[in-house]
């Protein structure tokens, strides 16, 4: 079940812009206008609250103008700065859609019901989106293709991600998973 009090990261504050205290911000709003639209944001631990008091988008970054950071100090000190709003401030979704973030802590299993691990979240490095698996007794997560192929089912209800690994080739051209077992004959 979705925990409305569960932060959500909406932006990231990046570097100052000029001097009177403006910042460029990363969000990760569909709009990026719509990071403003949520009210009050907060840090990570909810102990800074930051309203934007202003907003222009151009093609290449988001500046904004916080209520109380007058200067280029007090606006470099914010960078990396993660801009949150509880779940519950999202708008309601239409039966059968999500948030990526509902995904964190999901179950992931194969289409048989045996567990790949716990999705840890959803990542883009800037090749399209990728669900990212904690495993367990590994260090290193596996990243797996956002695509209904990969994944295709989430169910919110239920806890469950079903996850389709790809099927890779290794340097004999034998088939192999994602996770590396190559099956003998």
């Amino acid at each position: 079940m979705v925990d409305p009090d569960r932060l959500i990261l909406l932006g990231e504050i990046g570097s100052a812009h000029g001097i009177k205290g403006e910042v460029s911000i990363r969000t990760f709003t569909e709009d990026p206008a719509d990071i403003a639209a949520y009210g009050p944001l907060s840090d990570k631990a909810g102990k800074r609250t930051f309203k934007i008091a202003g907003l222009r988008v151009s093609a290449k970054a988001v500046i904004a103008r916080l209520q109380g950071v007058d200067d280029r100090t007090a606006a470099e000190k914010l960078r990396n700065t993660g801009l949150y709003v509880k779940r519950s401030q999202l708008p309601e979704l239409e039966p059968g859609a999500y948030y990526y973030e509902d995904l964190a802590g999901l179950a992931a299993v194969d289409p048989d019901g045996s567990v790949l691990g716990t999705v840890v979240g959803v990542v883009n490095y800037g090749a399209g989106d990728l669900v990212e698996i904690s495993r367990p007794g590994e260090r290193e997560t596996l990243l797996v293709p956002f695509t209904k192929e990969a994944v295709p089912a989430v169910d919110i209800e239920t806890g469950r991600v079903t996850v389709v690994l790809p099927k890779f080739a290794d340097d004999d051209g034998e088939a192999g998973t994602a996770d590396g077992l190559v099956e003998e004959e």
